[in-house]
C-alpha cells in the first residue's frame, strides 16, 4: 500500500472508531448513552491499536501530524515527506468523521444540544482558559511523543507495539484528558471540525473556531518538545 494512502486509511479508521465511541456515549437514544469517560478513553485506545495494526507496516502509522513533525525534527523521518503525510492524515480524519455522521444518522435529530453534537467531532475544554488549555495540550502531547520514542527504543515481542501504544493512549486519556479532551493530534481535531462545519446537521450550532487553534498548535509544540527531550536525555 502507498504510505500516503496508508496514512489516509489509518487515520480514517482511527476517527471512525474514536469519534464513533464518543457518538455512542453522548448522542441521545443510543444503547450506550451515558456509558461514561472510561468507555470513551478505552474506545480511543483500541481505535489507535487497530489503526496501527492496519497500516503500520506500510507507513509507520504516524496518524498524527504532531508525530510526523516530531519524528522529522528528531531525524528519523524525512522532512520532505511531512506535508504529504499531514495532508493524508487530515483528509483521512475528515473522511472518518463523515462516516461517523452517516453511521449515526437517526440520532442527530434526537439530540438537541449543539455542544454535544460538536463534541462528537472535535474537542473542547472543560473550563475555557486558553493558556491553560494550550499548556494541557502541549504537555499531553509531549508525554505522547516522548513515550512513543521510549517504546521505539525498546524491544518487544513482534506484534505487541500497537497494543502498548493503545495502552499509552488510555493512560494519557485517563490522567491528562479530562481538561481538554486530549486531542494530542491536529488531524484528529481539525479534520472532523471541518466536517462538522460543512455537514448539514440540524441544530449543530457553531464549530467553535475560536478554540480550534489550540488542539492544532498545542500538539505540534508538544511533539517537538517531546522529541527534543528524548534527544537531550538519550
Amino acid at each position: 500500500m502507498n504510505p500516503y494512502l496508508a496514512e489516509f486509511f489509518g487515520t480514517l479508521l482511527l476517527i471512525l472508531l474514536g469519534d464513533g465511541v464518543v457518538a455512542a456515549v453522548i448522542l441521545k437514544n443510543t444503547k450506550s448513552e451515558n456509558a461514561g469517560w472510561l468507555t470513551i478513553v478505552i474506545g480511543w485506545g483500541l481505535a489507535v491499536t487497530l489503526a496501527i495494526y492496519a497500516v503500520g507496516k506500510f507507513s509507520g502509522a504516524h496518524l498524527n501530524p504532531a508525530v510526523s513533525i516530531a519524528l522529522a525534527f528528531q531525524g528519523s523521518f524525512p522532512w520532505h515527506e511531512v506535508p504529504a503525510y499531514c495532508a493524508a492524515q487530515i483528509t483521512g480524519a475528515f473522511s472518518g468523521a463523515i462516516l461517523v455522521w452517516l453511521f449515526y444518522w437517526p440520532f442527530w435529530s434526537k439530540t438537541d444540544n449543539a455542544e454535544v453534537k460538536l463534541a462528537v467531532f472535535c474537542t473542547a475544554p472543560a473550563i475555557r482558559s486558553p493558556l491553560s488549555n494550550l499548556f494541557n495540550e502541549i504537555l499531553a502531547t509531549t508525554v505522547l511523543v516522548l513515550a512513543l520514542l521510549f517504546i521505539g527504543a525498546n524491544t518487544f515481542t513482534e506484534g505487541l507495539n500497537p497494543l502498548v501504544v493503545g495502552l499509552l493512549i488510555i493512560s494519557i486519556g485517563l490522567s491528562l484528558g479530562g481538561t481538554t479532551g486530549f486531542a494530542i493530534n491536529p488531524a484528529r481535531d481539525l479534520g472532523p471540525r471541518v466536517a462538522h462545519f460543512i455537514l448539514p446537521i440540524k441544530g449543530k450550532g457553531s464549530s467553535n473556531w475560536s478554540y480550534a487553534w489550540i488542539p492544532v498548535i498545542g500538539p505540534i509544540i508538544g511533539g517537538l518538545l517531546g522529541a527534543w527531550l528524548f534527544q537531550l536525555l538519550f
